[in-house]
């Protein structure tokens, strides 16, 4: 096998400043939805690992991160921490910057944590569908390439899958010869009830928008599989107070049904079986400080 055609594997951490659509990115390199997605800042609480196996030519192992932030709770501290032990722990890192926001202050601070890494940090400019005219990416390439010492810079939209092929080549080319790290039909490490969890804090966000930002957890209570096949799902939404519990549940009840239908829906398509899902919502003050329940959560 010559050089050209050496098959390569490694780890690849998507970072980057809060919002700039890291999990978006993920589920369209990796072919499959995996993270949650919401237009909400610190939507992604944890690192979740994407796989994509590219037959004969090699493995991208994909370490979606939280968003970085001035972190006010320990969840939040614990969150940029797990970024950077994934930045630490990776062959590459793949820096994502929002093109149609532009390249900020926040972004820059991330970039600073990844100097004295050369040859290990390619730049993405993401939701480039957004930038008109496309002159306007120019701009944001001399700040990458110039000021924060970034040669490689790669534009793509994760929403439309644009440029998203050219991105893995060229994360591809730059991993180490090796082995496959994973079985070939291995897409993430993550189990499918934490997944689950994740997808069901998505519909809440969608539905309750402004009025909880960063409030809800979920925790799946009981996971069954039936004998005619049914997966019975019971979950747990919690909340710091009550007010909040009236917002996740609406009036009647209505919001809490539609998350409880778009949830068991998605689940359905994705785990690709019937499900009956029951949903209850709880108070926990102040779980966001709370080492104990971090750690279930795998924080």
């Amino acid at each position: 096998m010559n050089p050209a055609s050496a098959h390569r594997a490694g780890y690849v951490a998507l970072l980057g400043w809060t919002n700039v659509g890291k999990s978006t990115l993920l589920n369209r390199l990796v072919g499959t939805k995996l993270a949650a997605v919401a237009d909400k800042a610190q939507t992604t609480r944890t690192r979740i690992m994407g796989v994509r196996t590219l037959p004969d030519r090699g493995q991208i192992v994909f370490l979606d991160t939280p968003g970085v932030h001035r972190p006010r709770y320990r969840m939040n501290r614990a969150m940029v921490r797990i970024s950077k032990e994934a930045m630490r722990a990776a062959d590459l890192v793949a820096l994502v910057v929002d093109a149609a926001r532009g390249a900020g202050p926040g972004d820059a601070s991330v970039a600073r944590w990844l100097r004295g890494a050369e040859g290990r940090v390619v730049a993405v400019l993401n939701k480039v569908d957004l930038v008109k005219p496309k002159s306007r990416l120019l701009p944001i390439i001399e700040t990458v390439s110039g000021e924060w010492g970034i040669p490689e810079v790669v534009p793509v939209s994760a929403h439309t899958g644009d440029g998203c092929e050219l991105l893995l080549d060229r994360l591809l080319a730059c991993l180490p010869e090796g082995p496959p790290l994973f079985p070939e039909d291995t897409l993430t490490d993550q189990p499918e009830r934490v997944l689950a969890a994740e997808w069901i804090r998505e519909k809440i966000l969608a539905e309750t928008w402004q009025e909880l930002p960063h409030a809800t957890a979920v925790v799946v209570d009981r996971w069954s599989v039936r004998e005619d096949g049914l997966l019975e799902i019971e979950a747990s939404i919690l909340v710091d107070r009550d007010s909040q519990k009236k917002i996740v549940i609406g009036r009647g009840g209505e919001i809490l049904k539609r998350v409880g239908a778009t949830a068991r829906e998605e689940l359905e398509r994705l785990l690709e079986r019937r499900v009956m899902l029951r949903l209850w919502v709880r108070v926990r003050r102040d779980w966001r400080n709370d080492p104990r329940f971090l750690s279930e959560l795998g924080l």
